[in-house]
């Protein structure tokens, strides 16, 4: 392959790499756009990219009170469900990593299976149980839900992770002392930072993105953001200078969170080496 053919391949790849980029990020770049514009602006067409930006709509979503109950509710259960899930998840991942048990291949396909009905399968059945229960419209209830989906991803992650640290490092930290516990501690949860990064930012995005289960299990206390939107939706019509302003507040969290933690993100989902 000559040197031109290679340039001219490079520059093809590069144009369909920054086509995919601009597909991906001009439904946001569009939405942040009309949760600037007025209603007028909004409606006009041809599409207005140049006008006078208003936040107006930011200012309606924020003065209403119930909106920003329902975002603390959102930002509550996401942080409580991905919390517990990796409190739970990393032990039993360690577990299948490590520990020789009997049908352990057969255990972890079982929780890798949970993934696999759609949710609006199971739904009815979670809905009699929980109302059975008195878990309807509860936080408790809501946290227990999307840890259900939280965990199962955690494992599988984690448990390839772990696979991958030499076990060498535990065997010498136990020579020095220390206790099988105090080993994972204090070795394999620091060696295993970049995984545990990755794992924790895609369950808060699948429990903070989160819609149908939000829907039908919660009321007014603990609905959340995701489908607090949906009320923007009048008998007038639909507020879509409100709708794309309380989209850009729910979008902006999972945002910062992957720009802050973008070094462990890679490293988790590239399987980096031990350092």
């Amino acid at each position: 392959m000559t040197l031109v053919q290679k340039t001219s391949k490079q520059l093809l790849l590069n144009l369909l790499l920054w086509a995919m980029i601009a597909a991906f990020v001009f439904p946001l770049f569009w939405l942040l756009l009309t949760s600037l514009k007025t209603r007028v602006d909004a409606f006009s067409y041809p599409p207005k990219f140049i006008f006078t930006p208003t936040y107006d709509n930011y200012r309606k979503v924020l003065e209403d009170g119930t909106f920003l109950h329902y975002y603390w509710n959102s930002v509550k259960v996401s942080f409580l469900s991905t919390f517990f899930s990796l409190l739970l998840a990393l032990p039993a991942a360690y577990a299948l990593a490590r520990f020789p048990m009997r049908k352990k291949e057969d255990f972890a396909f079982w929780v890798l299976s949970t993934r696999m009905a759609p949710p609006i399968m199971v739904i009815l059945p979670f809905y009699l149980v929980f109302k059975q229960f008195n878990l309807l419209d509860t936080t408790f209830g809501l946290v227990l839900i999307y840890m259900t989906f939280s965990l199962s991803f955690i494992l599988w992650m984690m448990r390839s992770y772990f696979e991958s640290i030499p076990v060498d490092l535990e065997e010498a930290a136990r020579i020095d002392g220390l206790s099988r516990l105090s080993a994972f501690l204090r070795v394999v949860i620091p060696l295993s930072a970049p995984g545990i990064a990755a794992s924790c930012i895609f369950s808060f995005i699948m429990s903070w993105n989160e819609f149908l289960y939000s829907l039908i299990l919660t009321g007014d206390k603990t609905k959340t953001a995701t489908v607090a939107i949906t009320g923007f939706i009048t008998f007038e019509g639909i507020r879509w200078g409100e709708v794309a302003a309380a989209g850009i507040m729910v979008v902006l969290p999972v945002l910062v969170f992957g720009i802050l933690i973008q070094k462990y993100l890679i490293q988790g989902m590239t399987m980096g080496g031990v350092k």
